[in-house]
Order: C-alpha cells, then structure tokens, then sequence
C-alpha cells in the first residue's frame, strides 16, 4: 500500500513538471528564424532655438543685425510705400489751375497731396514767371532732396549685408579653435569630441548668411522702388515744363 502511494506521487509529480515545461516553451520567443518587430524609438529631435544656442556669443550680434535689418526695412517699406503712391489728377489738375491763373491754389493742392512728387511740382509752380532753367534747376533739387529722404537709413541696409557674413566666418574660426582644443584634451578625434566645435562652426556660417542675404535683398528691393518713383518724377517734371510752353486757352 505504501509503495502505490509513493509511486503516485512520483507520476503526479512528473506530471507537474511536464505542464510547466510546456507553459514556459510557449511563452518564449520563438528563435526558429522568425524576427520579432519591435517598435523602433523616434530620433531625438532638436528646436532651432537650441540649434541656434550652440553657435555660441558670435550668434549675438547677428541677432542684433537681423532685428535691425528688419526694423529698417519694414520702416523704408512703409515710407517708400507712402511716397509712390500715384495721383493721375496731379498734372492735369496743375494745368487747369495754373492756365486759370489760380498759382496759390496750385501750390496749396501740390502741398497738401505731400509726396516726393507733388513737393517737387510745387517748387516749379512756385517760380512761374522766371526763366525755365531756373524752374528746371529748382525742380531738380526738390526731387533730389525728397529722394535722399526716401533713402535714409539705407546704408544700415547695405552694411549690414556686408559684415553679417563675417561675423559668421570668425565664429567658424571658433569652432575650428574649439575643435582643435577639444582634440589635444581627449587625446582622440571622435566624432562625440568634436560635435560641439562643429555645431558652432556650421551655425555660425549659416546664421551670418541668413543676415546677409536678408539684409542684401531688402537694401536692393528697396532701392528698386526708389528708382521706379525717380523716374516716374522725371516724367512728371518733363510733363509740367512742356505744359508751361502750352499756350494758355
């Protein structure tokens, strides 16, 4: 009786073990040659503002210039803007008052449109009645000094095109020194050593650039719209001298 009571035990015993064995094979992966897919993690990401951290101090004034690029070309934009507006009744007006004898009412319409063009316009009403030279001379300073107003602060333009990318190019000499600096304290040229020295050399020029062809577009664009209303204003001077050789009706 005994040995049938330990002999049952025995086989339960091996049945336990069997189940267990069982259980674990089909938990596990299976390593027969089918790949298991994983989920991969995203790559780490960077914000510009931290990319534009690691160029270092030199990424300071080039801050400086690119709000000072801005600031003066959206003011000249709007000025500029503001002074080629375009009156079609300013010459045809001018001509009616002036064959009428109404030269104070001519004058008065001419300042009160207030553009490089009618200010210049003013001046030849201004003189009527003397030498055409002299009204020609006179127009030619008016317009002369209305576009040297329309062209202030433009130089900030054009020099901040200029030195925008050298700022860049000496904080690439930085990050040259730095990497080199880097590489006599590790001992090693790995790429982890370098990094920083790079980030600031390539950021560095990228940003300068970035300055200077804001800053060299806007300068150009602008001047283009100047030159657009100069001629617009020699037109309109050669218009109101050959309307005062017009006999009057």
């Amino acid at each position: 009786m005994l040995a049938f009571i330990l002999q049952s035990g025995i086989h339960a015993a091996n049945a336990a073990t069997n189940v267990a064995d069982s259980l674990a094979t089909a938990a596990a992966p299976a390593t027969t040659g089918i790949s298991v897919n994983t989920p991969e993690l995203p790559p780490n990401s960077i914000s510009l503002f931290s990319m534009v951290m690691k160029g270092g101090v030199i990424m300071i004034p080039l801050a400086l210039l690119l709000l000072l690029a801005v600031y003066v070309m959206v003011e000249r934009l709007m000025i500029i803007s503001k002074a080629s507006k375009k009156n079609p009744t300013l010459i045809p007006g001018l001509k009616d008052m002036i064959h009428s004898g109404n030269i104070q009412n001519a004058r008065q319409m001419c300042k009160s449109i207030n553009t490089p063009e009618s200010l210049m316009l003013e001046q030849g009403v201004s003189r009527i009645g003397q030498s055409m030279q002299e009204i020609r001379e006179a127009m030619d300073k008016s317009g002369s000094a209305e576009l040297a107003r329309l062209e202030r602060h433009m130089s900030i333009l054009n020099i901040t095109g200029r030195i925008a990318p050298m700022f860049g190019f000496i904080g690439t000499i930085i990050g040259v020194i730095r990497i080199f600096y880097d590489i006599s304290l590790a001992k090693t040229v790995d790429i982890e050593v370098i990094s920083s020295g790079l980030y600031q050399k390539m950021i560095t020029s990228a940003g300068g650039l970035v300055v200077g062809v804001i800053a060299f577009v806007a300068y150009h664009w602008l001047n283009a719209r100047i030159d657009r209303l100069a001629h617009r204003m020699e037109e309109s001077q050669i218009q109101f001298l050959d309307m005062l050789n017009e006999p009057s009706k």
